[in-house]
């Protein structure tokens, strides 16, 4: 999968269907030469780059006095700040001496199967070493002894490509570094499209579509988490690229905290992406014989457009970025009881709940916020992660066991990265939480961040949850955090270090939760920011499903879930029915629209059913019936977007079981209207000439018409969702 020319000093990267190729110039300059689909050899010549770039004016030469090697010509593999490139660096730092510059020459490199983890972050893994091949390419400071190497991972399968980078200090001296960027791709065009995912709170990941222009366009996020504002994904498609063709290139970082994530097209119409940590508020100051990892960057090409894309990104998360037992497992249809009950509850309220939902056959009652100190609102008590004895006086392990003789499993909620003002732990400890002395201790949600770049800090966390899972019957964390970082500064750093906190933050977080899920292996973990401000491959890593977002209105669901799974799959998304009308946006929708569109992700519940009506109780019943028998084919099951949301009328997709033997076709009315035309939906991945037979009226069909001519839709009323299932006979 990946092999070395030595003559030419190149490096051709193999997968089923893609290369990624990158070679030495003149034994000096690393440049990218190709990325896309497939090629057998490597018969790629410099001379194409270099004739065309000698006629450029304006330019730093290099060291061979020669216009067309300047680096702000070549396309470079990454990039160094200093050293006549002019473009966005993927590497800059300063050394003992003041000095911005790096001046990077090949060193070394090791080819091997398999693939290594990296140290302290999370990342995709292989389950044997022939799955995948790593190459690990050493370039070398000779000034400054600093070593940079370049770390590749292909999927042969999977079909994609990750990188990441790790800096050794070999000099004697600290060098402090400014930024580190996880990849940098140069493409010879600028004639794409960038696809991002902006969004806001109860609103994330609307795909954005623009023509990439000259200068910078990016998207980052400086808030301390991923965010909801921004995702740390984007895509670079040609113009004709849709759902089912065209070259489309998708970027993802396996990271959790600030992140910048874009393109820059100089003068000349050439292209550098760039993914990484933000190098705004980074700083990291490498000690001599220490070293840094960058979190993962993955990378995936298609020449079969979006749809392929997305495809590739979910069996690969799915399969090699979660881990455990819940991995492959279908989970649990849950109900929650926060819409039901806010604060609001006892312990009588919470096993009503729990019994109706029990006869409809609901498997897991999840208690979310207000069970411990003295949570009556939001005002306090995060932090105090002791049973609030006023609300439940026999206890979470009473009401556990309750309600696990109903045959259901219990749940809890925690935010353990956060602490009221008005809390026993923030009175104990006030320099616990992030904070910059004499500034104001700006709340959000009237609480404070916790400053996980301290040890004593995460042990704070880990202990409190140990305490809960290992004393109550606990099956399900949902763990939340509901606000961004403000006010940045931790009590123990030094001045020098500061810099280091966003990213010491995120070590630290990751540290708890590695700790956290190998001790309890048979939990199963939800990650939760305010809704979706955390939906990143970073905590997939370590939780394998997600809530997509606190917007539960189904119209407004449509549109999340597309966006999200332009990356992510629907095995990753948590998604509930919750009450009407909607408290996010007000809209009604009847029970079976909302049961249809969560049924897609990880389905649950977020209502009192004892406030519905008997006929809606037995949608109910259906809707859990149709879940079990189908939610694999909807988490397992490859992707197809039939018609996106963005059209604003109507959203279909289609979903194909791993066997091949079940299509489901879903299918929701945004906006219906009169004499509508007739969606003719063509169906993908069958098998021309298999027979397809139609679950519902018994008809069969050849592959080919369903693909070629389509099943006829019509828009027939707001919110009208229906489900079609054909069976391969």
């Amino acid at each position: 999968m990946i092999s070395f020319d030595k003559d030419k000093m190149i490096f051709h990267l193999k997968s089923n269907n893609t290369s990624y190729i990158l070679g030495f110039l003149k034994e000096k300059f690393l440049v990218h030469l190709y990325w896309g689909k497939k090629l057998e050899f490597n018969d790629l010549d410099y001379d194409m780059f270099l004739d065309v770039m000698k006629y450029r004016r304006n330019m730093c030469a290099s060291d061979y006095k020669d216009i067309a090697l300047s680096r702000d010509c070549l396309p470079m593999e990454y990039s160094t700040f200093g050293n006549t490139d002019q473009r966005t660096p993927a590497f800059h730092a300063t050394y003992k001496n003041g000095s911005f510059i790096t001046e990077l020459e090949y060193d070394s490199h090791v080819i091997y199967n398999g693939k290594k983890g990296i140290n302290g972050l999370p990342a995709t893994y292989v389950e044997n070493e022939d799955e995948a091949q790593s190459l690990e390419l050493t370039l070398k400071d000779n000034l400054t002894g600093v070593k940079i190497v370049l770390i590749y991972t292909v999927y042969d399968e999977l079909d994609a490509i990750t990188r990441s980078v790790k800096i050794i200090n070999n000099s004697k001296d600290d060098v402090r570094l400014d930024s580190v960027l996880s990849a940098v791709v140069d493409f010879k065009e600028s004639q794409y499209d960038y696809i991002h995912l902006p969004g806001a709170w109860a609103r994330e990941r609307h795909p954005e579509r623009v023509p990439v222009m000259t200068g910078k366009q990016m998207v980052d996020s400086a808030r301390g988490n991923s965010s909801a504002q921004h995702n740390p994904f984007f895509a670079l498609v040609e113009k004709n690229t849709d759902e089912n063709s065209g070259n489309a290139y998708g970027f993802n970082l396996v990271y959790s905290g600030n992140f910048t994530a874009g393109v820059e097209v100089d003068p000349y119409n050439t292209c550098r992406a760039f993914l990484g940590i933000n190098p705004f508020g980074f700083e990291w100051i490498l000690k001599s014989g220490d070293e840094f990892a960058s979190p993962e960057a993955v990378l995936v090409y298609s020449d079969k457009g979006l749809g392929g894309m997305s495809r590739v990104y979910h069996k690969l998360y799915r399969t090699r970025l979660c881990r455990g037992k819940f991995r492959d497992k279908e989970r649990y249809v849950l109900i929650n009881n926060w819409e039901a009950t806010y604060f609001n509850f006892d312990e009588e309220k919470i096993l009503n709940i729990a019994r109706k939902a029990s006869q409809v056959g609901v498997e897991l009652l999840v208690l979310d916020d207000g069970w411990f100190g003295k949570r009556n609102s939001d005002n306090c008590s995060l932090g105090d992660w002791y049973v609030n004895k006023e609300k439940l006086p026999g206890g979470l392990t009473q009401l556990a066991s309750k309600v696990n003789e109903l045959g259901m499993k219990f749940g809890l909620w925690f935010e353990p990265e956060m602490v009221s003002p008005d809390s026993d732990c923030y009175r104990a400890h006030p320099d616990w939480c992030i904070h910059s002395e004499g500034r104001t201790r700006s709340e959000g949600r009237n609480q404070l961040v916790l400053d996980l770049s301290r040890q004593d800090v995460c042990d704070y966390i880990y202990n409190c949850l140990y305490e809960n899972l290992s004393t109550v019957n606990i099956e399900y964390v949902k763990w939340d955090y509901n606000r961004t970082m403000s006010n940045i500064g931790s009590a123990l750093l030094p001045a020098e270090r500061q810099g280091e906190f966003f990213h010491r933050y995120i070590l630290g977080l990751y540290s708890i939760l590695e700790k956290l899920t190998k001790a309890f292996p048979d939990v199963l973990f939800e990650s939760c920011s305010s809704g979706g401000a955390r939906f990143d491959p970073g905590m997939l890593f370590y939780m394998p499903q997600t809530w997509t977002s606190d917007d539960t209105d189904a119209l407004e669901r449509v549109y999340i879930q597309y966006g999200t799974s332009m990356c992510y799959p629907y095995s990753a998304m948590g998604a509930h029915v919750s009450i009407v009308p909607n408290h996010q946006v007000g809209r009604t929708t009847p029970v079976q629209t909302r049961g249809y569109t969560a049924m897609v992700g990880q389905f649950g519940y977020e209502l009192d059913l004892n406030k519905l009506t008997d006929a809606e109780i037995d949608v109910v019943k259906e809707q859990i019936k149709t879940y079990k028998k189908y939610g694999e084919v909807f988490h397992k099951g490859e992707l197809y977007r039939l018609v996106t949301p963005d059209n604003n009328y109507f959203c279909s997709n289609e979903f194909v079981s791993e066997d091949r033997n079940t299509i489901i076709v879903s299918n929701f009315v945004l906006r219906a209207v009169p004499n509508s035309p007739v969606y003719y939906l063509k169906l993908k991945g069958l098998e021309s000439d298999g027979v397809y037979m139609d679950e519902k009226t018994g008809k069969s069909y050849r592959g080919e018409i369903l693909m070629s001519s389509g099943i006829p839709y019509q828009l027939s009323a707001d919110y009208d969702t229906k489900i079609i299932v054909f069976k391969k006979q």
